[in-house]
């Protein structure tokens, strides 16, 4: 194979079987449970890396469905998120994620530099309560619940809170194990339709792993938060899949979207948990 034609091919490994198709992607019927809770100053100041900064001592816990993406498939994702400042804009710097799908891991670090790794997260309904959980090998590292659509929200600032930076920090390693790439990443959602967005009680549990030190960002008071919310959105980069229902995995349809436009479902809480 000539050097051109392999630089011309040369956007994904394995070189001759790319473990992920180019872009653009596009992300339908996203669904969301985010956790806000509080922690203590220095535990952020120990791995926020720097230009980022940030006001309040504060973390969102997501549990994210994925079930139609575009050359990743249906999968399902978990981590923490933290929102930050950099040159005086609001944004979000994303420290850890845990998926259980192995192209979106690949995609996700090589492309953009999200901290992913290999982990069985789940979000589903079961009855009246949104359940996410997140298990690392045979351990039970996380648990979240909130009360399943008690209180719709107001999808102008949910829509606003999706569209704003979001930051990575891009490690690529030299063959000596020296950072070769080390980046701070600003990447944005693009085509964002909020679908819904609701609020309602919470609660979180988290659990104490060697492989999953990240978690380990604990909780300091006992208020949480949790917001829902639905939208269409393509992400960027700048500097139908049947449904699970209850945590069995028992399937449901879900009705195919509209139109060539993909719609993102995104899961947004926000209210008050004991």
């Amino acid at each position: 194979m000539k050097i051109a034609d392999v630089r011309k091919r040369a956007f994904a490994m394995p070189l001759t079987s790319p473990a992920f198709p180019p872009g653009p992607y596009r992300f339908v019927n996203r669904e969301y449970l985010i956790i806000t809770y509080r922690t203590d100053r220095e535990a952020l100041e120990a791995v926020i890396p720097e230009p980022l900064t940030f006001d309040e001592p504060v973390v969102k816990y997501e549990f994210i469905r994925m079930p139609d993406s575009t050359g990743f498939g249906s999968y399902t994702e978990s981590g923490q998120v933290i929102p930050v400042t950099f040159n005086g804009k609001e944004g979000s710097y994303t420290l850890a994620m845990f998926l259980n799908d192995g192209p979106p891991i690949y995609g996700g670090r090589e492309l953009w530099g999200f901290p992913k790794k290999y982990a069985q997260p789940t979000l589903c309904v079961d009855r009246d309560t949104l359940v996410g959980t997140l298990d690392y090998g045979g351990v039970r590292i996380a648990t979240g619940t909130m009360g399943f659509k008690h209180q719709a929200l107001d999808l102008g600032p949910v829509k606003a809170g999706l569209e704003k930076p979001n930051y990575l920090l891009k490690i690529i390693p030299h063959v000596d194990g020296s950072p070769r790439i080390l980046e701070l990443v600003d990447y944005r959602l693009e085509d964002v339709v909020v679908k819904g967005a609701w609020s309602g009680p919470a609660w979180r549990r988290w659990y104490a792993s060697y492989s999953s030190r990240a978690v380990a960002i604990w909780v300091r008071t006992r208020s949480t938060s949790a917001a829902g919310a639905a939208a269409r959105s393509r992400s960027s980069r700048t500097g139908s899949r049947p449904a699970r229902s209850r945590c069995s995995g028992v399937a449901i349809p879900r009705p195919a979207s509209s139109g060539t436009r993909s719609a993102a479902r995104v899961a947004r809480m926000s209210g008050e948990s004991s």
